[in-house]
């Protein structure tokens, strides 16, 4: 089994703590997050307690270091999906400058995070999801 520098197992707890609390967050103000969501996606609230749930789980899953791999490869994907369809149209369509800048930093915030899960789940080495070596 890969061991982990101290530094980076403190690293992937504050991600994992960090996640919870915004999963937590989703759960305890629904109706402010929901008109977020883009009309194009389905769901309404159902979304904002979905994306919830799976900020828990993930957070989870990496304190637990079960299913690390999984979990960062789906969190990354969902920072993702927030960044293409909420923080870049925001950022482009924001006629207040204000709004402007807070969306381009939910944009460089999410990206971040979603760059640093992908680390975390390209050195989950021990939990194999069956691609590439290099994955």
């Amino acid at each position: 089994m890969h061991q982990y520098h101290i530094v980076s197992r403190i690293a992937i707890y504050l991600l994992a703590v960090v996640m919870i609390v915004f999963g937590v967050f989703y759960f305890l103000n629904p109706h402010d997050l929901v008109v977020f969501i883009p009309d194009f996606i389905p769901g309404g609230i159902l979304i904002a307690y979905f994306v919830g749930t799976a900020f828990i789980l993930v957070g989870i899953s990496f304190i637990t270091n079960q299913m690390v791999k999984y979990a960062g490869y789906a969190l990354a994907i969902l920072l993702f999906i927030f960044v293409l369809t909420i923080h870049l149209p925001n950022w482009l369509n924001a006629g207040d400058k204000e709004m402007k800048t807070l969306a381009f930093i939910n944009l460089l915030k999410d990206t971040a995070i979603a760059a640093f899960a992908l680390h975390v789940a390209a050195g989950a080495h021990h939990q194999h999801l069956h691609l590439e070596e290099s994955d």
